[in-house]
């Protein structure tokens, strides 16, 4: 949160967690931030955000979509709360196809725990279904990391001069 409010000098950067206790620890680690009215912290859900439409240029997902109730659905609700031309980013560790220790054992156990897993095919169907254009995958397959990125279609007839929330 503090790299991305230090970035994003004209804006707000925002943040959820489904846990009240993350939410709390975050809420500590960043009050500095929150003090200045940089950066806010809620508990909610990606199923539900707390958030009206169109009002982020950047959403940002680090190894946080294993876990989301309804991957699909999820993805659509993330492209709702982002503005014409923005982006959302979803990064990991691990991704069914890496040659990796870790994604070897990400692949036998995570569906064992209701978490998902996709390839880098996946990944990509899963931004073009939710509606986002310029998809790019970005694979370092010897670490097993992987980068989606989208954009949420621009709307030609926008000139949006509010600040930047990411």
């Amino acid at each position: 949160m503090s790299k991305l409010a230090a970035i994003a000098t004209q804006g707000q950067v925002c943040g959820i967690d489904y846990s009240d206790e993350s939410v709390t620890v975050s809420q500590k680690t960043n009050a500095g931030w929150i003090d200045k009215g940089r950066v806010e912290i809620r508990q909610g859900s990606v199923s539900q955000l707390p958030f009206p439409d169109d009002v982020f240029d950047l959403v940002t997902a680090v190894e946080t979509h294993y876990f989301w109730p309804d991957l699909a659905a999820d993805t659509r609700e993330v492209f709702r709360i982002l503005k014409p031309g923005g982006a959302l980013i979803l990064i990991a560790e691990a991704y069914k196809g890496a040659k990796t220790a870790a994604a070897n054992l990400a692949e036998t156990y995570f569906p064992l725990a209701s978490m998902t897993l996709l390839s880098v095919d996946e990944h990509r169907e899963l931004f073009m279904t939710a509606g986002y254009s310029d998809v790019r995958v970005i694979e370092e397959p010897g670490k097993g990391w992987i980068c989606s990125i989208g954009r949420k279609p621009p709307n030609d007839s926008a000139s949006d001069n509010t600040p930047e929330r990411v």
